[in-house]
């Protein structure tokens, strides 16, 4: 049924918490089936289709395919890389803002 928080109808991040599944399952899920407008509707059978046909599926693909292009290309052996100064920077810059993004990500919460 339709969520609602006074009737304790719905799972809540509490209740998400409890269940193990990892937080960034749940975010890849909530992100998924985000309303665009509407209210959406949330099933456990529909988390578990998710999480194996969109996040396992496409990422083990992903894995599969540049494995098979470094065998393919380079041997088996990702080669060394020689990155130059401006490569630095941006690495510095980017590692910067995924563990800010991460941080903002922890500190999420819920407000009903």
């Amino acid at each position: 049924g339709k969520f609602s928080k006074s009737r304790g109808v719905g799972v809540f991040g509490d209740m998400a918490k409890d269940t193990g599944i990892p937080a960034d399952i749940w975010r890849f899920y909530l992100l998924y089936v985000r309303p665009e407008g509407q209210d959406s509707a949330f099933s456990w059978s529909d988390l578990m289709l998710k999480n194996n046909s969109e996040l396992l599926n496409n990422l083990g693909n992903f894995i599969n395919r540049a494995g098979m292009f470094v065998c393919k290309f380079f041997g088996g052996t990702v080669p060394n890389m020689v990155l130059t100064p401006d490569d630095k920077r941006l690495l510095a810059r980017v590692t910067l803002e995924l563990r800010q993004y991460h941080q903002l990500l922890e500190k999420v919460r819920w407000v009903a």
